[in-house]
């Protein structure tokens, strides 16, 4: 898992409350379970005009003009601003594989589905939790003609706008400690390899018959 590195981003702002995971990434790409790829079919259903299915070459097929990713703004987005009850739904981990393959690397929310907030830690995404009323601060300032960019300081948990505002945001201290470090379960685990490596032998050495 890559680093989780302070950057600037343009925001896309998804003005819709409970996003299920199927809306996120339809159930016909669940077929694959190799985390990459699923970026050109992120919110299949509302992008295209026609019907999408794995492996299938996005380049020209026809896009709906009222869907926000479609927009010339926010082409290149890399956060993520919806509204209450995001990524409800069934618990698919593809969800966060195709927001992130996408290029998305924060969401803020009023409030998340459990265990999709979770995915999103387990794969690099950074999960934000902000009151309402600054939610509706933010889309009104990421809905105007020009779009608008945030900088996203995980290690100082702070959100800053070209206008000077400085938005604070809390993160759980280890979830924190494992993005910034780009540690995920595996990770964690590779980190005591010494340790079990040296418990394998030990074990192979008073119970050999374990091991044949």
């Amino acid at each position: 898992m890559d680093k989780f590195e302070t950057f600037t981003g343009i925001v896309a702002p998804l003005d819709r409350a409970n996003v299920d995971t199927d809306a996120i990434i339809p159930k016909q790409f669940l077929k694959s379970i190799k985390r990459t790829g699923f970026g050109p079919y992120l919110f299949d259903e509302w992008r295209y005009m026609d019907h999408g299915e794995p492996e299938m070459d996005c380049t020209n097929r026809p896009r709906n003009p009222d869907f926000l990713l479609n927009d010339p703004r926010y082409s290149n987005a890399k956060i993520l601003l919806a509204r209450d009850n995001f990524g409800c739904g069934s618990s698919r981990e593809h969800a966060p594989w195709a927001l992130a393959d996408y290029g998305f690397k924060v969401i803020i929310a009023p409030s998340f589905a459990d265990i999709f907030f979770n995915n999103c830690f387990k794969n690099g995404l950074l999960p934000l939790v902000l009151d309402a009323a600054t939610v509706d601060s933010l889309f009104a300032k990421a809905t105007g003609e020009t779009a608008m960019e945030i900088t996203v300081d995980l290690p100082g948990q702070q959100l800053k706008l070209a206008d000077g505002e400085s938005i604070p945001f809390d993160v759980d201290p280890f979830r924190k400690h494992c993005l910034i470090e780009g540690l995920d379960d595996i990770g964690l685990t590779l980190q005591h390899a010494d340790e079990i490596r040296a418990f394998e032998e030990q074990r192979r050495q008073k119970a050999p018959w374990v091991f044949g």
